[in-house]
């Protein structure tokens, strides 16, 4: 029989998707609040997803990732996104802003080797989680490099996204050695 291992620790990320410089840092400074200061962020990207987004959201959407202090539990995952979906609502409620949907967050956590985000929609590459959520294995530590699938959506293959991931997996890496918390091999 297998026995269990530790879990290693994670980085939290969320990305912030938006139009609205106001609701970027509405978004921003709600998440430090809940779940610690900001420590890596990467430059703001173009996010284009085939026009998906535009009815609801409108034009010329900008991408934030945000990572947080402090190693976490993947084991959060779904309750992060649920979460952030509230988040996204209270946004709506609060704002003027005539979309009906002018921020988006999207919650994930990286690991010495994934990119993991947590989503509302089902697809043939996305594991159940709970209360409606999957998870998506984004990017992969391949080669010492980010290596995307067929799945992975045009933003996240970015040079930008890879340093940040970069970032991320670098003070992830040093948190593991200094508290020997990599999962072991029997």
């Amino acid at each position: 029989m297998s026995a269990t291992r530790l879990i290693e620790p994670v980085v939290r990320f969320c990305a912030v998707i938006t139009r609205h410089d106001a609701a970027r840092q509405w978004a921003i400074a709600r998440l430090a609040d809940q779940w610690g200061h900001a420590t890596i962020e990467s430059p703001e990207i173009p996010f284009e997803a085939g026009g998906y987004y535009t009815p609801s959201m409108g034009s010329g959407l900008q991408k934030s990732l945000i990572a947080f202090a402090g190693f976490t539990d993947p084991g959060g995952l779904a309750d992060w996104k649920n979460e952030t979906n509230q988040w996204e609502q209270d946004y709506t409620e609060s704002s003027q802003h005539e979309e009906e949907r002018p921020l988006n967050l999207d919650p994930g956590y990286m690991t010495q080797a994934k990119l993991v985000l947590a989503t509302t929609k089902d697809r043939d590459h996305r594991l159940y989680l709970r209360d409606g959520m999957f998870a998506e294995v984004t990017l992969t530590y391949v080669g010492k490099a980010w290596q995307h699938h067929r799945w992975t959506y045009p933003s996240y293959r970015t040079t930008a996204v890879a340093e940040f991931a970069n970032q991320c997996r670098a003070d992830l890496r040093q948190h593991l050695k200094e508290t020997r918390q990599f999962r072991s091999h029997p």
